[in-house]
C-alpha cells in the first residue's frame, strides 16, 4: 500500500498530538550505466515524483521513536546506547543513518518520526536509498546542522556497507539527494561530478514496468558480481599498470586482453567496459533528443547485464522481450540491482496508455502475476515540503 505526505501527517497527529514537520526524498530509476558505480564509472539516473515521506518533530532527550506505515511497525533506539546488531529491516537504515549522523555532528538530539513510501519496496527504485537519505536530511534540520546533501549521499552508502552489508556504489544516494524536475543525471562515479541534461525527448515518455519479483541486494550474488570485478582490475593491471578501476579500460584495451582473463571474469569486466561507453553515448544522444539511438543502447544494455552480467532474471527478461513488441517502444532493459524488481522503457508520448494496457494484460497472461505500470518523470531531490 503507498502512502503519501498526508497519511505521514495524519498519523504523526494520531501518535504524537502536533503538527510534524514534513520531508520528502525521492526514488530514481537508472536510464542506463548499470553496475558501473561501484567500478568508478559513468551512470545515467533521474529522481521521480514517487517518493518517502518522513514527518517528524524534535525531542529534548537523545531517543529517536520512528513508526512505519509501510510495515506498520514501530522501532526506538538511544543514541546514549551502543548499537545493536544489524537485524535485517528497514530500522537498520535508520539507526545507520542517526548514528553516523551523531558522530559526524558531534551530537543528535532526539526525534518522533513516521515514515510512510510512495516507492515499490524490492521494484530496483532506490526505496533504500530514499529512507537513508530521506531520514539523514529530516534528522539534520530537525537538529539545525548544515550537512551538504552530497555528504549525505556519502553517509547513506556507509550506511548501506556498514549496517545493510550491500557493497552498493555512490549512484542511487546520490541521485536521491541531488535529483533535479526535468532532468536526467551524468554522473561521474569517481569524482561525484553531474552534469544535468534536459530530459528533452519530447514526444517519449518513461515507464516503470515492475515484474512483482522481489530481490534482496544485500545477498550473495550482488556482492560476488563487485568481487568478480576487482578480480579482473588486478588481472588486467598486469598488462595495464594505470588501470585502477574498469572505468580506466576502454573497449580496444579490453579486446586487447580479454583473452587473458578466465570466466566468467571476463564477462564480467566486458560488461562494466561497454556499459560505461553506452552510457557516455546514451547521454550525448539525450542531448540532441536522438530518441531512436537512446533506445538502442538501452536494449545493447539490458542484453550485456542478461548475457555477461547475468544479473537479470527470467522475469526480467520477459517484461523486456513483452515491451519490445510493442511498437510504441524505443528501448526496453531492466533497471536497479537485478535478479528481479523492475524494468525501464522508453515508451512513443502518445502510446503510454496502449502499452501499460498491454504490458499488464500479456504479462499476467503469460506469467500469472500483475505487472504494476507507471508513468514516471524527473523530480528533485531530498527536500523540506511546506504544509
Amino acid at each position: 500500500m503507498s502512502h503519501d505526505g498526508r497519511s505521514v501527517i495524519a498519523k504523526f497527529r494520531a501518535l504524537y498530538g502536533e503538527e510534524p514537520l514534513l520531508f520528502s526524498a525521492p526514488g530514481r530509476v537508472n536510464l542506463i550505466g548499470e553496475h558501473t558505480d561501484y567500478n568508478e564509472g559513468f551512470v545515467l539516473p533521474m529522481a521521480i515524483e514517487r517518493r518517502t515521506w518522513i514527518g517528524g518533530r524534535a525531542r529534548p532527550d537523545r531517543r529517536i521513536r520512528v513508526h512505519s506505515l509501510d510495515f506498520a511497525e514501530e522501532g526506538e533506539l538511544d543514541l546514549n546506547e551502543r548499537g545493536r546488531a544489524r537485524r535485517g529491516g528497514w530500522s537498520d537504515y535508520i539507526e545507520g543513518m542517526a548514528r553516523a549522523l551523531d558522530e559526524r555532528c558531534g551530537g543528535l538530539q532526539g526525534a518522533d518520526l513516521v515514515i510512510g513510501s510512495e516507492i515499490p519496496i524490492g521494484a530496483g527504485l532506490s526505496s533504500s536509498a530514499a529512507l537513508e537519505v530521506g531520514v539523514g536530511f529530516a534528522l539534520a534540520q530537525l537538529n539545525d546542522h548544515e550537512i551538504g546533501k552530497e555528504e549525505l549521499a556519502r553517509i547513506g552508502q556507509w550506511v548501506e556497507h556498514e549496517y545493510v552489508g550491500n557493497l552498493c556504489g555512490i549512484m542511487d544516494q546520490l541521485t536521491v539527494a541531488l535529483g533535479r524536475a526535468g532532468h536526467a543525471m551524468l554522473i561521474d562515479c569517481r569524482s561525484l561530478e553531474v552534469r544535468y541534461i534536459p530530459f528533452r525527448i519530447e514526444r517519449a515518455a518513461v515507464v516503470i514496468c515492475d515484474t512483482g519479483v522481489k530481490h534482496e541486494l544485500a545477498g550473495t550474488e550482488y556482492n560476488l558480481r563487485r568481487a568478480e570485478c576487482e578480480r579482473g582490475v588486478e588481472l588486467l593491471r598486469r598488462h595495464l599498470p594505470g588501470v585502477h578501476a574498469l572505468r580506466d579500460v576502454g573497449m580496444d584495451e579490453f579486446r586487447r586482453y580479454e583473452a587473458r582473463l578466465p570466466e566468467p571474469i571476463r564477462r564480467r569486466c566486458r560488461h562494466v567496459v561497454a556499459e560505461n561507453a553506452r552510457t557516455l553515448a546514451a547521454a550525448a544522444a539525450l542531448e540532441r533528443g536522438e530518441v531512436e539511438a537512446f533506445g538502442h543502447l538501452m536494449n545493447l544494455s539490458h542484453d550485456s547485464l542478461r548475457d555477461d552480467y547475468e544479473v537479470s532474471c527470467e522475469e526480467l527478461d520477459l517484461m523486456v522481450e513483452i515491451a519490445r513488441a510493442h511498437d510504441g517502444v524505443w528501448g526496453a532493459r531492466m533497471t536497479g540491482g537485478g535478479f528481479g524488481g523492475s524494468t525501464v522503457v522508453l515508451v512513443r508520448g502518445d502510446a503510454v496508455a496502449d502499452f501499460s494496457a498491454y504490458v499488464r494484460a500479456e504479462y499476467e497472461r503469460r506469467t500469472g502475476r500483475a505487472a504494476r505500470v507507471y508513468l514516471v518523470e524527473a523530480s528533485d531531490g531530498v527536500r523540506r515540503e511546506a504544509l
